[in-house]
């Protein structure tokens, strides 16, 4: 029996850190680990270009920093296909075709497009470029170029995924049933807070950990957390509530330590900077077998180069049987493939 795919990605704009780790790459070797699916993973770096045309650079140095952070938490190219996906020429046709079947309109009143943008005002101003309003296209193009039948993703991710919903209908409508609909799969992961107690973990904001950083620098960020601002002496009353550091502690320790760690908080027995340091030897423990491996794949760049080309020609191959139904579909067959090589 053929096993359903999944599929996953990430833009390539920075390293990966510990909100990443616990909002998704964890669950990503689970899925993997399970042997019931077939596992795609996208390095989006068409899509990380829609808000950094302007810095290609950026895109270019961080897909093989990306790719590294996929191996160094387990995810294995044996059993999942890691691609790029600029080098799937298929995803760009693909988005061409689906643009017939989307209203501006629709696109300007998907909630998650609209949040984006506003948030981007710095970009663009009061005028979005075509390429951003447009990225829910070259995404549905993405899940469909590879038949994805699951495509996990938090909450605020839903309407992007019954925007493909609904193209993957009207295309099914007009030409015959030839997609896949893909369902969104809601992650068990939750959002990571920064280490300053924002709602969003990110290197613009300095607040994350990163799976590469070094010890020193994990005990440098963890020392730098916000605590309860109304403590000022050690033996004060704490609130472990809105401490960073128990909210980390809750993440990195043993139920039963943390349990501890809390109590004694409350009772003002326990200083902020033996708390944190703590903390950070948990996160360093933790993250020790992840930098180890990231040290290896740092150290063999050809390794990681070569598992990304086989698995964008796996991933290419995928989505040329795919093109090939839907241009049947479409009658644009005009010739056979073979035919037009040179």
């Amino acid at each position: 029996m053929e096993k359903k795919k999944i599929l996953t990605g990430d833009r390539p704009t920075g390293k990966l850190h510990i909100g990443h780790y616990f909002g998704s790459l964890k669950k990503r070797v689970e899925l993997q680990e399970s042997g019931e699916y077939e596992p795609y993973i996208l390095i989006a770096d068409v899509q990380a270009l829609t808000d950094n045309f302007n810095h290609p650079e950026k895109v270019r140095d961080n897909v093989r920093e990306v790719a590294i952070d996929y191996l160094s938490v387990g995810i294995n190219p044996e059993k999942t296909t890691i691609y790029i996906q600029s080098m799937i020429p298929e995803v760009a046709e693909l988005t061409v075709f689906y643009s017939n079947f989307v209203t501006i309109a629709r696109l300007q009143r998907n909630p998650t497009v609209k949040t984006e943008i506003e948030q981007k005002r710095d970009l663009f101003g009061e005028s979005v470029t075509y390429g951003f309003l447009g990225y829910p296209v070259s995404q549905a193009a993405d899940i469909t170029a590879f038949e994805g039948a699951f495509v996990p993703v938090g909450e605020d991710q839903l309407p992007l995924i019954e925007q493909c919903r609904e193209i993957v209908r009207k295309f099914n409508h007009v030409y015959g049933d030839i997609l896949v609909e893909p369902e969104a799969v809601l992650s068990s992961g939750k959002r990571i807070k920064g280490l300053d107690g924002n709602e969003k973990m990110g290197k613009s904001l300095g607040n994350a950990i990163y799976l590469s950083d070094s010890e020193e620098v994990i005990m440098e960020k963890v020392m730098g957390a916000v605590t309860d601002p109304n403590r000022i002496k050690k033996d004060d009353l704490g609130n472990p509530d809105v401490c960073m550091v128990a909210y980390y502690h809750n993440l990195f320790t043993s139920k039963e330590d943390c349990k501890k760690v809390c109590e004694e908080c409350r009772a003002g027995k326990r200083g902020c900077v033996a708390c944190k340091k703590e903390l950070a030897k948990n996160i360093i423990e933790e993250l020790r077998p992840i930098r180890e491996k990231r040290a290896y794949y740092e150290a063999h760049p050809e390794l990681v180069d070569a598992i990304l080309k086989e698995g964008t020609k796996k991933a290419r191959n995928t989505a040329k049987a795919t093109m090939k139904k839907i241009k049947q579909a479409m009658m644009l067959n005009y010739f056979d493939d073979t035919e037009m090589s040179v």
